[in-house]
């Protein structure tokens, strides 16, 4: 079994692999205070309830854009587990050409995003993460990285608009049934809603724009699937396209 770890700073996805079978996963807040042997307490509850033990995972492979968290995750892969991680990084094969201007730049899972997008879906494929930021991935005719737009997450703009407004409130982030708001959380819900949904498509044409060929657009991320129901650009809404890249990445660093 492989046990592949998405860690974001938000959210760290969790995924079990059998094979090619993604048998189990889970989604769990980041804890950036949390020790090893707390995050191994939450491993083994999560994988008793499922009837799995430590011992029986054969690979584990992280891809962290939370550099405090890798180091403590890798002390817990070597307390808990009888296995070395793979961490995606400089001097991991990926089989991804990346032409960033400095590729240890590029977000780990931003990387494992792009490798499944192609292996899926074939090139060109732009990839949408709606995660703490949203970020955009460009991925070319020939399959290479060739870049992207990264821009703040609709957590982060919500909470931004809540903090620096006397007036407003928190809202619940929902899809709003009618884009004219009649109060004040409702015109929120809607701004931020539909604000999205625009960025998305407008970003996603505008990098249409600079490919010869029409490329597949998968998103992915946590309100991917709410906010994909209004966009106009985006083919396949792939809720676990982090984890399937990682299981890809394990397989091409065997042997």
């Amino acid at each position: 079994m492989l046990l592949a770890m998405d860690v974001g700073n938000t959210h760290i996805g969790l995924g079990i692999y059998q094979g090619n079978e993604l048998i189990h996963h889970w989604r769990v807040h980041t804890d950036r205070q949390a020790t090893e042997d707390e995050y191994g307490m939450r491993l083994k509850n999560l994988f008793h309830h499922v009837g799995i033990q430590l011992g029986e995972i054969q690979g584990i492979i992280i891809c962290s854009v939370v550099p405090p968290l890798t180091y403590v995750l890798k002390k817990l892969v070597r307390k808990y587990f009888p296995v070395k991680p793979i961490i995606v990084g400089p001097g991991v094969k990926t089989g991804l050409n990346i032409q960033y201007e400095n590729p240890r730049e590029v977000g780990a899972d931003r990387i494992a995003n792009a490798v499944a997008a192609n292996d899926r879906y074939g090139a060109p494929v732009i990839v949408v993460d709606f995660g703490t930021a949203t970020t955009f991935c460009f991925i070319n005719e020939k399959g290479h990285y060739v870049g992207g737009a990264i821009a703040p997450g609709i957590t982060i703009s919500t909470e931004a608009l809540f903090q620096r407004t006397s007036q407003l409130t928190r809202i619940e982030m929902i899809k709003p049934d009618h884009v004219v708001g009649r109060n004040t959380v409702k015109a929120l819900q809607a701004g931020v809603f539909y604000g999205y949904v625009g960025l998305v498509d407008g970003i996603v044409n505008r990098m249409k724009e600079q490919m010869k060929k029409n490329p597949t657009v998968v998103a992915t991320g946590g309100l991917a699937e709410m906010v994909c129901t209004e966009t106009k650009t985006v083919d396949h809404v792939d809720p676990l396209l982090t984890l399937a890249g990682l299981k890809i990445i394990h397989q091409r660093n065997q042997g």
